[in-house]
């Protein structure tokens, strides 16, 4: 029999195997419906594009529940409420950046809808849900999990380069290709043979495909 420690770690490790992953969305509701949003990908991160989905349901009574979100956060969807796509937007919102999303009703599944975005910046997100579901006007704010930043997941390293790497690589490559113009100038003046001025335009040439070679393989992880 495992000892008690050995038992704890073990049901932590299976804390996210066993738990569905809508256990990072929020939950809250709205007169007598249950909304639930989170984001379509997760873990979300800068940079990606991902988008916030919506359920939208009836919210069945909790007598023994006071309070609304406590009640909804109690209860799991069902009997999803379907043709709101048109009656719902949501205003995203990062510190003092505002946009207005319009949502796409979701074709297998009546009452989820998506709102598409790029969420650019890491940090804590709000979204302000605005319209009506039904008779009941609908004016919410609700906070889905926190943005990552991206860099987090990359590996080895970031893939991004800055423009001032990128311009410190072309000004490394374009000195090498003039100090190799230069050796071959200097063979050819000390030798004054043709076969070494041949051979010195070889490597040049050499020297200028290396480079060229090295200047695509940064272009190629800034495209990354």
């Amino acid at each position: 029999m495992l000892p008690f420690k050995a038992l704890t770690i073990l049901a932590v490790l299976l804390i996210p195997i066993l738990t569905p992953s809508a256990f990072a969305h929020t939950v809250d509701a709205v007169g007598e419906y249950r909304l639930e949003i989170g984001w379509m990908n997760e873990p979300v991160v800068s940079g990606e594009t991902n988008g916030i989905e919506l359920y939208i349901s009836p919210l069945i009574p909790c007598p023994e529940i006071e309070s609304d979100m406590d009640c909804a956060a109690s209860q799991e969807f069902q009997n999803g409420i379907g043709g709101l796509k048109k009656d719902i937007k949501m205003q995203l919102v990062y510190q003092e950046e505002k946009i207005i999303l319009p949502f796409v009703a979701d074709h297998n599944i009546a009452g989820k809808y998506y709102a598409f975005v790029n969420p650019t910046v890491s940090g804590f997100y709000q979204a302000n849900l605005i319209g009506n579901i039904g008779d009941t006007g609908l004016s919410l704010s609700m906070h889905p999990p926190k943005v990552n930043e991206r860099a987090y997941i990359e590996f080895p390293e970031p893939a991004d380069l800055t423009v001032q790497q990128i311009i410190d690589g072309h000004t490394v490559l374009i000195d090498e290709i003039g100090s190799i113009k230069d050796d071959v100038k200097r063979l050819d003046e000390s030798y004054r043979v043709q076969d070494i001025g041949y051979a010195g335009i070889g490597l040049g040439i050499a020297g200028i495909v290396i480079a060229s070679i090295a200047l695509s393989k940064k272009r190629d992880r800034t495209v990354r």
